[in-house]
């Protein structure tokens, strides 16, 4: 019986070329049975429509050629269904693929699906919106309120907000409700993380598992600039658990409460929301295409893999296009 795929294209996503993917695509899902459509996105909302379409329709995988609001868009539309998810990372950030141990090679992602392993991941729900990474209030949603709003993308840009953004933002009190319990902090962020990390291999929740069924919960406190500089850089080392500035918790349902409603980020894409955020994690709610074999992290390790991975991609992308 022959099996369906949807490849969904974002031509906008990341920097990176897309000539000749569907091509390349259909040929190898082709020698796996697969019968390939593709469509290419012009607006936000396509990829979610298409792919609820391709779930009504029992199609057998819904592949994204994007960057993280592509996969999220697609993800939030397989939700629950049997239709699984394959992640051709092209974005800047790629949080999830990274999360999943996704190579940032499209086509060595690519193999992932053909090989046919998939885990089934959970997903993050705030006052009913989803996420599958991290959700953040505070710092971190400030800056991707301001990236959002610049002409230019990608990691230097998200940089430079970042630092802008470091010598005016101030720290803002919170309680924090688990279990009954309320825990009060005066924060410079809270991130709520499904996942280990934002993206570009900064850890800001290094021991959270996307199949554990649990939200692990960091907060940042609030510190001199120079801690917080020590900060960012134990996020890139994957130490940031270890940081006297933190503080962190696991838990399966929590609700934030700030002084006064404003911006706040699902998996890097800023929105503002009220003063309550409801926060639960709802276990194993998407299939995604993944290696079988899945590496525990490990501070310094792990992080060292992926930049070494993501230097590799860089000089082979120097050299073709997919071709």
């Amino acid at each position: 019986m022959t099996k369906h795929a949807l490849l969904i294209i974002n031509p906008i996503s990341g920097t990176r070329s897309k000539n000749g993917l569907e091509a390349i695509v259909a040929e190898r899902l082709g020698l796996q049975g697969f019968n390939l459509e593709t469509k290419t996105t012009g607006k936000p909302g396509d990829a979610f429509n298409w792919a609820r379409e391709a779930v009504e329709e029992g199609v057998d995988i819904v592949v994204s050629a994007g960057g993280d609001g592509t996969v999220n868009e697609i993800a939030n539309a397989l939700a629950f269904s049997s239709t699984a998810l394959g992640i051709l990372p092209f974005g800047s950030g790629n949080g999830l693929a990274r999360s999943v141990g996704i190579p940032q090679d499209p086509l060595a992602a690519l193999k992932l699906i053909e090989a046919g392993h998939i885990i089934t991941a959970d997903r993050g729900i705030v006052n009913d919106k989803p996420f599958y990474c991290t959700f953040g209030v505070g710092f971190d949603a400030a800056v991707s309120e301001k990236f959002a709003a610049m002409k230019k993308r990608g990691r230097i840009t998200y940089i430079r907000s970042a630092i802008r953004e470091f010598f005016n933002y101030q720290s803002q009190p919170y309680a924090i409700v688990i279990d009954g319990k309320v825990i009060t902090e005066k924060a410079l962020l809270i991130a709520v993380c499904n996942a280990p990390q934002y993206g570009n291999n900064a850890y800001i929740g290094p021991k959270a598992k996307l199949t554990d069924g649990l939200l692990d919960i960091t907060v940042v406190h609030a510190d001199n600039p120079f801690h917080t500089l020590l900060m960012s850089m134990d996020m890139l080392t994957g130490m940031l658990d270890k940081n006297r500035s933190i503080g962190t918790f696991k838990a399966a349902q929590l609700t934030i409460v700030r002084t006064h409603e404003g911006p706040v980020h699902l998996d890097g894409e800023p929105m503002h929301m009220g003063k309550h955020l409801n926060i639960l994690c709802q276990k194993a709610a998407v299939k995604v295409f993944a290696p079988e074999k899945q590496h525990d992290f490990t501070p310094f390790i792990s992080p060292l893999r992926a930049v070494l991975d993501d230097l590799r991609y860089d000089v082979m992308d120097k050299f073709r296009n997919l071709r």
